[in-house]
């Protein structure tokens, strides 16, 4: 007797003695009731063609999708350790947590992490502690071209669209960027009104896509750049080369997540995926990118100008050095993107094995940038997993003068990690354009675990930089970190790579062997 077979013959079965049953005893109505949805559910499985576990096992199929649901929610909270958990391990989910919501974030009992492992890092101490001012540090945006500098924050938003998240979550970023003074990056969806409703500083991000200052064949529109970027509340604006998430892939916003509001401030078609081309069409060599750089700058008024790109190819970032020494025409900022992905959905392939991790990426950058003699005139940011004070240390040591952070601050927002960014469905409100679901976040409440969780940071920032016995965030430096490599082996990350020579890449005889091929292969006129 096959599963099907036993299946009818077992609910008809019980149905009929289920009624007799009835008869007698009104009480059991109810179980006849659940049984006779069960037996509709068994048949309509019976008969669908999607699922071959449901149509092979009606009714009891449905617990295996269930659990796949929650399986997620079930590992975080009742199977993975304090560190094993990914992509965010529950201990800095919890430090995030509760700085947000000013508890107690100090531990007992010493360190959880196996610090004998291979990869193990840590910054070594002073017996002369220095006791730094408390005041929030700034680090100034603007070179030789900019006429509006910015003073930001070592930690800001990284890039985040309205659209992908909701508007309440938007509004809660912005206002807890206010309330703490950093600045708080609109990503590529464009610019919202949620954005700019509580006031704080913007970095208006400008993707492939050109989502707010577009004409309708979705072409750069000059005239509706400037509009915007001539704000005061728009601080820097950032070019999207790529992403640590999906480089090389372009950008996609599901249509569900597309209504009218987000239709209209995208100038794009209601309910449709709004799909962001891989490359931009306004240029497509180093220099044109440089060109562009520049027309924003002048459009913008003279604000801060900058990039943002996830390092692929080398000889391809050396290209665009070699335009900057060619042009003249320099970037205020470059934000690197880590390959380990962030709050962007993307195919799996993308997230897991595209793109250089941030660590490396930043390092390259910061040695490239030296080796043309440009890296004092151009800040870096980094981006990629930054979620505690000893992570911004250690992004700043190895060349990144501030940081963003994404997933970090949508924690503070109250997220769970459960990984439904990209289905509409997100339980906490924060990805997702769902009304019913996006009004439980309450963006006064919210603001301010934004605001708590990056004061917090930042004062643990200062009290480290204090303990290593250095007077500011610029003195630190790669010697400063170190790395366990295998057993009793430790060397600093400023052993791991050496720093070049100031202009060393540009003359033949000083250039290191190491940067030969890429550097030959680059080319400031094509990619």
């Amino acid at each position: 007797m096959t599963m099907r077979q036993y299946f009818v013959i077992t609910s008809i079965a019980s149905l009929a003695v289920l009624l007799i049953v009835a008869i007698f005893w009104p009480p059991i109505l109810w179980v006849l009731l659940l049984w006779a949805f069960l037996t509709v559910v068994g048949v309509i499985d019976m008969h669908q063609q999607s699922h071959t576990i449901r149509r092979l096992y009606p009714v009891l199929g449905h617990f295996r999708y269930m659990l796949e649901h929650i399986r997620p929610e079930i590992q975080q909270y009742f199977v993975e350790s304090e560190i094993d958990g990914m992509p965010i391990p529950r201990e800095f989910r919890s430090l995030i947590y509760q700085r947000a919501k000013g508890a107690r974030d100090t531990r007992p009992f010493g360190t959880i992490f196996d610090i004998n492992r291979p990869g193990y890092e840590w910054v070594n101490h002073s017996l002369v502690v220095k006791h730094l001012p408390t005041s929030h540090p700034r680090v100034k945006f603007g070179g030789d071209d900019c006429l509006l500098p910015y003073m930001a924050s070592p930690l800001n938003i990284s890039a985040m669209s309205y659209g992908a998240l909701s508007k309440n979550a938007i509004m809660a970023l912005n206002k807890g960027a206010k309330i703490g003074g950093f600045a708080h990056n609109t990503g590529e969806g464009g610019l919202s009104p949620y954005h700019i409703e509580h006031g704080g500083d913007i970095i208006w991000q400008i993707g492939t896509g050109y989502f707010g200052c577009r004409d309708l064949k979705g072409n750069f529109s000059p005239e509706l750049f400037q509009k915007t970027a001539t704000k005061d509340v728009v601080k820097m604006i950032e070019i999207k080369l790529s992403q640590g998430a999906k480089p090389g892939h372009g950008g996609m916003l599901p249509g569900a997540k597309v209504n009218a509001e987000v239709a209209e401030i995208r100038n794009v078609e209601e309910g449709k995926d709004v799909l962001s081309p891989a490359t931009h069409s306004t240029f497509s060599t180093p220099v044109g990118l440089l060109q562009f750089v520049q027309q924003l700058r002048d459009l913008s008024g003279g604000k801060p100008i900058g990039f943002k790109l996830c390092i692929g190819r080398k000889d391809e970032f050396l290209g665009i050095c070699k335009a900057m020494v060619e042009t003249k025409i320099l970037p205020d900022f470059i934000t690197i993107d880590g390959g380990e992905g962030g709050t962007g959905a993307a195919p799996i392939e993308m997230t897991n094995s595209v793109g250089t991790p941030i660590r490396d990426a930043l390092v390259f950058v910061d040695r490239a940038l030296i080796g043309v003699g440009l890296r004092d005139k151009i800040r870096l940011i980094a981006s990629g997993k930054m979620f505690s004070a000893f992570h911004i240390l250690r992004a700043l040591a190895l060349g990144a003068d501030t940081v963003n952070s994404a997933r970090g601050m949508m924690l503070a927002l109250g997220c769970i990690q459960s990984r439904s960014c990209n289905t509409d469905h997100c339980p906490t409100g924060i990805a997702t354009q769902n009304p019913s679901r996006n009004k439980g976040l309450v963006v006064t409440d919210k603001s301010q675990r934004v605001a708590n969780f990056h004061a917090e940071t930042i004062k643990n920032l200062i009290e480290l930089v204090g303990a290593a016995g250095l007077d500011s965030l610029e003195d630190l430096g790669p010697k400063h970190i170190n790395r366990r490599i295998q057993g009793s082996e430790v060397k600093t990350y400023g052993q791991l790579y050496p720093k070049l020579d100031s202009g060393c890449l540009l003359a033949a005889e000083t250039r290191p062997k190491d940067w030969v091929e890429d550097w030959e292969a680059s080319s400031a006129a094509a990619w």
